[in-house]
């Protein structure tokens, strides 16, 4: 199908740009975002888009936690004449200036959350290593990723409650992330759900005035890793940016004896870099979490990322997350805001996490699924 898009520049096959590589259907590109207030209050903002042009499918969310409720927006639209918009109703997002500023915006809808913001970038983009999974000789995952931290500034608003947001007060995170993605099955309304064993996994993002470190690590056995990536950037007293990979981690966590899911409450990430330097990076878990379902993560009652849903459809809700079975089906993954001391500084950031039955370390959490 040809689209006004065709006469810009930036083709990467010979196809139009309503196709994607070979028109694998599961060819997804992601843009996600957080932001959460630097003083700690019970607060995060998630929002994200998916584009499927091969399914001729974009959707998107916009999340809040507050306190311990977790209200949702989740929208899908079929790309139609205007695959390259980042608009899926009411949210919006503008790159203004790539790698640098990034527009966010609700419009007023019924779910209760609206926000105009900027997330203006405060240390240069990372790109991840290659994830890249065979099995059974057919490709699971070819996947480009890239992360970077940033500063908002906007408003919020939840439930009635505006909220000023400013760059010396909000921080947060980013990523972009490009390719064949692995689909992830969790969803109590659509069984089969995939069940996962032994394994250790963490994303993480961790932010000081000074220091931005993120990591991706993924192993079976502690200490020996089948996926690890990472890198460190650290703002110098001239003014300049030293990066640094990461090129090893060890980890020391303390979960909390959550009855409704897995839950850390503290720990250490030990980083040794490819230069021979390390970094200890000290956490605490703070109270606010998004858990990812409310953006499709997995699936949410019937309906999962790139599901086509016609031309346009929309849903709201509003978890509460002291509920047991609202914990149960938004299972394990979210973006949990911790507070960060590294070297004398503190700042904040956000980790993802989960262990799966049969690791060999951290048995506490495992009798709660890891995703």
């Amino acid at each position: 199908m040809l689209t006004p898009q065709d006469d810009l520049p930036g083709h990467q096959t010979p196809g139009t740009f309503a196709q994607a590589g070979h028109g694998d259907p599961r060819f997804t590109e992601r843009w996600w975002y957080t932001a959460h207030p630097l003083d700690g209050r019970p607060l995060i903002l998630d929002v994200g888009f998916g584009y499927y042009p091969n399914r001729g499918v974009m959707d998107a969310f916009a999340g809040v936690t507050v306190g311990r409720t977790q209200f949702n927006f989740r929208a899908s639209r079929r790309l139609g004449a205007n695959p390259l918009e980042l608009a899926v109703g009411p949210l919006r997002l503008d790159i203004a200036q790539g790698q640098r500023l990034h527009r966010l915006a609700l419009r007023d809808n019924a779910s209760g959350i609206a926000f105009e913001l900027d997330f203006e970038a405060s240390f240069p983009a990372a790109q991840e290593k290659q994830s890249r999974r065979e099995r059974d000789g057919a490709v699971e995952e070819d996947l480009a990723r890239v992360a970077q931290f940033g500063r908002w500034r906007g408003w919020l608003q939840v439930n009635g409650e505006r909220h000023a947001v400013e760059p010396a007060s909000w921080w947060g995170q980013r990523d972009r992330s490009w390719g064949i993605r692995s689909e992830m099955r969790t969803d109590w309304a659509a069984p089969p759900m995939q069940t996962h064993k032994k394994f250790f996994w963490t994303w993480s993002m961790f932010q000081t005035p000074s220091m931005g470190a993120s990591i991706f690590l993924k192993e079976r056995e502690p200490g020996q890793p089948y996926y690890l990536s990472g890198a460190e950037f650290q703002r110098l007293p001239d003014g300049s940016v030293r990066h640094r990979e990461v090129a090893s981690v060890a980890h020391e966590l303390q979960w909390a004896d959550d009855p409704l899911g897995q839950t850390i409450a503290a720990g250490e990430f030990t980083l040794g870099f490819a230069d021979g330097g390390s970094r200890l990076i000290r956490v605490e878990a703070l109270p606010a979490r998004y858990y990812l379902k409310g953006g499709l993560y997995g699936g949410w009652g019937g309906w999962n990322h790139g599901d086509d849903k016609g031309a346009y459809a929309e849903a709201h809700d509003a978890w509460n997350l002291d509920d047991p079975l609202t914990r149960e089906r938004a299972r394990t993954l979210g973006d949990h805001v911790v507070r960060v001391s590294v070297d004398g500084e503190t700042g904040i950031g956000i980790s993802e996490y989960g262990v799966a039955a049969g690791y060999p370390k951290y048995p506490l959490p495992q009798k709660q699924p890891a995703l």
